[in-house]
């Protein structure tokens, strides 16, 4: 079977390692904890387990420390976690079905060396629990991520939630909760806060370094289009009040970091002119309106709840 490590980035997770860890204890060859140096009890829990530990610097984020990470690890096939995820049994033995089918191929006698390599990395949807409940729409199922590859095949930029780079052939696995890493999300209302405090500090000062020019509009524009994505085209009010309140906090999230961006430009005096204000309301006011009919003729239907669309997108 194909050598297999557990890659996992920590900063102060002592409440969520344990978990992580006990679900690949009996799966991986190796465990390797990348600790951008906490201050709690996360690096003796590690130790605990087995898990070879090395040190990076603080980021503030993932990124610049997985390729460091991956790096350290000696398997043929590496499974990316986060402190906060734990993978099933179900997902276990595909993954190490995946890996020994692999092994074999890639070792096999003359006769079978016509036989195609099934993929050189895979997507895993992800099922993530936040307030407590999975949240199934809103854009957060499937919820894809590269997180099981062959090593030498995925690398990482130091982009802030960047989609990795990639050679060879990727799969996808099922969208079935079978397949799903279990991610325990957002727990509490500050623990989002906290975490779009420091994202969106980086966020905003990844479109400066994109040469991003601050337009007021976007402050309205960019949160409108978030909510409508998710709560609406995503179908997040299937979600309940979870899906709601999980849209309007994505929103503040896009005008924050937005707001930001002005921040960096040292709140540099603009003119937003009323009649431009109101212009733009209206519009997000037809676009949401819009978005309103749809859901209603879609979920609820019949006469009765008919909603004439007087609005419609430019």
């Amino acid at each position: 079977m194909g050598k297999i490590s557990v890659v996992i980035n920590t900063l102060n997770e002592e409440k969520n390692l344990p978990c992580a860890l006990t679900s690949v204890k009996n799966f991986a060859n190796e465990i390797v904890i990348c600790d951008m140096h906490s201050d709690d009890g996360t690096v003796e829990i590690a130790k605990k387990y087995g898990a070879k530990v090395y040190k990076h610097k603080k980021t503030g984020y993932v990124e610049p420390a997985r390729n460091y990470a991956i790096n350290k690890a000696t398997g043929d096939w590496i499974l990316i976690l986060d402190a906060d995820e734990e993978i099933s049994s179900s997902l276990r033995k595909s993954l190490g079905e995946i890996a020994d089918e692999q092994f074999h191929t890639r070792r096999a006698p003359s006769a079978t060396l016509g036989v195609s390599i099934p993929a050189d990395y895979y997507r895993l949807p992800r099922k993530n629990i936040i307030f407590g409940k999975w949240v199934k729409y809103s854009g957060w199922w499937p919820d894809y991520n590269i997180r099981f590859f062959r090593k030498g095949y995925v690398s990482w930029s130091e982009i802030i939630h960047s989609v990795p780079e990639t050679r060879g052939k990727g799969l996808d696995l099922e969208a079935d909760e079978k397949n799903a890493i279990v991610h325990y999300h957002y727990q509490t209302v500050e623990q989002f806060i906290d975490r779009l405090n420091r994202y969106t500090s980086i966020q905003s000062r990844e479109l400066i370094k994109d040469k991003y020019e601050f337009d007021w509009r976007d402050l309205i524009k960019k949160p409108v289009g978030e909510f409508l994505s998710r709560y609406f085209q995503a179908e997040g009010y299937k979600d309940g009040l979870h899906g709601l309140t999980l849209s309007m906090l994505q929103a503040f999230s896009e005008f924050v970091k937005y707001l930001k961006v002005w921040q960096l430009n040292s709140f540099k005096l603009v003119h937003a002119d009323i009649e431009e204000v109101v212009e733009m309301m209206k519009r997000s006011e037809g676009e949401l309106h819009y978005w309103e009919s749809n859901a209603l003729l879609k979920e609820v239907g019949g006469l009765k709840h008919r909603i004439k669309r007087k609005f419609k997108l430019p």
